[in-house]
C-alpha cells in the first residue's frame, strides 16, 4: 500500500527510517497519548523489522505505515491503520514527530488515509478511540467531520490511572457527501 498526497507519501516503514523514528518514538511527549511507551534504538528496530512482514488487509492486526516528505522521502510521522474483526470497519493512528508538527501534516495524512480506505477498500467505518484530554487530536477529528459517538468515563487504566475516552466516526456515506460538497 502507497498513499500519495499533495506533500506526502505514505509508505511502508524501512530500516532506513531507523534514526528518524526512534527520535520521536523516544520522546515521552509524543508517546503520551500514544498506546506505545518511549522506545530503545533497539526496541525501534525490533519494531520496524517485525512490521515489515505485515500488509494492510489482515483482520485485527496494526500495520504501521511510515509518513514522508514526498520530496525527499525524509520521515515526518507514522500511521497505523487496523481493520477491525469485520474488516468493513477501520481505525487509524497518527503519530507526527515533535520537528514537524503544527504544520497540518496529521490531517493530510489522514485524509490521505480516509480516501484509501473509503473509495479503495471499500470500508463502511472509520473509528477512533482517544483519551478526552488529547486535544489536539479531537480537534483533527472534528475539523475532518467525525462525529462524536461516545464519551466512556474512566473505562481504561493507561499509564498509571483510570482515563476516559472519547469515541469517534465517520461512515463511508459521509465521506462521499463531504467529497461532493466540494
Amino acid at each position: 500500500m502507497e498513499i500519495k498526497t499533495n506533500r506526502l507519501l505514505i509508505r511502508k516503514l524501512k530500516i532506513e527510517d531507523l534514526l528518524g523514528f526512534h527520535q520521536y518514538r523516544s520522546n515521552p511527549e509524543i508517546t503520551k497519548y500514544q498506546g506505545f511507551d518511549v522506545m530503545t534504538l533497539e526496541q525501534a528496530k525490533t519494531f520496524i523489522k517485525s512490521n515489515a512482514e505485515k500488509s494492510f488487509g489482515k483482520a485485527g492486526e496494526w500495520v504501521q505505515y511510515a509518513i514522508a516528505n514526498i520530496e525527499n522521502n525524509k520521515l515526518i510521522g507514522d500511521c497505523a491503520i487496523k481493520l477491525q474483526e469485520d474488516p468493513r470497519i477501520a481505525e487509524v493512528g497518527i503519530t507526527i514527530s515533535d520537528l514537524f508538527q503544527r504544520k497540518g501534516y496529521a490531517k493530510e495524512t489522514m485524509l490521505g488515509i480516509l480516501g484509501f480506505l473509503f473509495e479503495e477498500a471499500e470500508v463502511l467505518r472509520v473509528v477512533e478511540t482517544l483519551g478526552e484530554d488529547n486535544i489536539a487530536s479531537v480537534k483533527l477529528l472534528e475539523s475532518l467531520g467525525f462525529r462524536k459517538e461516545g464519551h466512556f468515563l474512566e473505562n481504561v487504566f493507561f499509564k498509571g490511572k483510570w482515563d476516559s475516552e472519547y469515541q469517534y466516526a465517520m461512515l463511508s456515506k459521509e465521506w462521499f457527501s463531504k467529497q461532493k460538497a466540494k
